[in-house]
């Protein structure tokens, strides 16, 4: 195990950022914390990477003691490194290396991992926001860490540097690397993550892979006639997960297992029921996801 966080808390004043937290994650996973603005995730990242002292609670890296320093198997960007505007990008990752008191062997390398080897003589001035931010992850590579940490790390970005960055996420993940990020964006996790944990207020929703716990349901959408009548056979089904009735007026059908129409329409057909509306579609990963933190609410 890389991490294992248990009961995690903390308090400043009356206000609980943490309260008792706790997930693992797994050598070679994309592990995102997922939760809106406030919701602990930096907070978390700040604890285990030694910046915020707990109130309650504990961890541990690689299933080491905490006397032992873990500090040099990671890598990390909470916040945007503080690159010289009137550098290049080789020079500042020099300096960068001298900080972590690390030989410049692998800066031609990692810029070209982070696809900055044909701009490395430019100066950090003359680059995008998605480059910039790509040359802090190139830094945060420099030691060559086991785990990278990542913190919003496409915040303020356009499509395009997003869309760069979630690629270079999964091609480091392909290394062999794992990868902790924290993020609002639900796009963001389902399209890079492997694992999640979702945070709201402080507390911990749920944790798992993502497949499992922000897996888009089918929904099957149906109407008939006896509205009544309809609702009463659809929670008799014997692989109904959900019944719920949108604000059109239709019934909207959750199943345990995947179901065809025509099988949902034979069902009903069977009971005496006509459907004079039946569509099958897929569950938003943003309604999913709502429907998470108005649980945890």
């Amino acid at each position: 195990m890389v991490l294992s966080i248990n009961n995690l808390s903390k308090q400043y004043g009356n206000l609980m950022a943490l309260s008792n937290v706790s997930f693992s994650i797994e050598k070679g996973s994309v592990f995102g914390i997922l939760g809106p603005n406030g919701s602990g995730k930096t907070t978390t990242l700040g604890i285990v990477l030694g910046v915020i002292n707990s109130s309650g609670g504990s961890f541990s890296w690689f299933e080491e003691t905490p006397t032992n320093n873990p500090r040099k198997k990671i890598g990390a960007i909470l916040e945007t490194p503080n690159f010289y505007h009137y550098l290049s990008a080789y020079k500042n990752l020099q300096i960068a290396a001298d900080i972590k008191g690390v030989s410049y062997d692998n800066i031609e390398r990692i810029l070209e991992v982070v696809n900055l080897k044909d701009r490395k003589d430019h100066q950090f001035s003359t680059f995008s926001l998605g480059m910039k931010q790509r040359l802090s992850i190139a830094s945060a590579l420099l030691a060559d860490p086991e785990v990278l940490v990542l913190d919003e790390p496409t915040n303020g970005l356009d499509p395009q540097g997003i869309a760069e960055i979630r690629e270079l996420i999964i091609s480091i993940s392909k290394q062999g690397k794992t990868i902790i990020l924290a993020s609002h964006m639900l796009d963001e996790v389902e399209k890079v993550c492997t694992h999640v944990a979702v945070l709201q207020k402080g507390k911990i929703l749920t944790s798992g892979k993502v497949s499992e716990i922000l897996g888009n349901d089918d929904i099957i959408e149906i109407v008939a006639d006896d509205l009544q009548q309809l609702e009463v056979l659809s929670k008799a089904h014997p692989s109904i997960k959900s019944v719920s009735k949108n604000t059109a007026g239709k019934l909207e059908l959750i199943f345990v297992n995947p179901v065809s129409a025509s099988q949902i329409n034979d069902y009903f057909h069977n009971k005496g029921i006509i459907l004079s509306h039946l569509v099958l579609r897929k569950k938003s990963l943003e309604a999913q996801f709502l429907q998470l933190t108005s649980q945890g609410k």
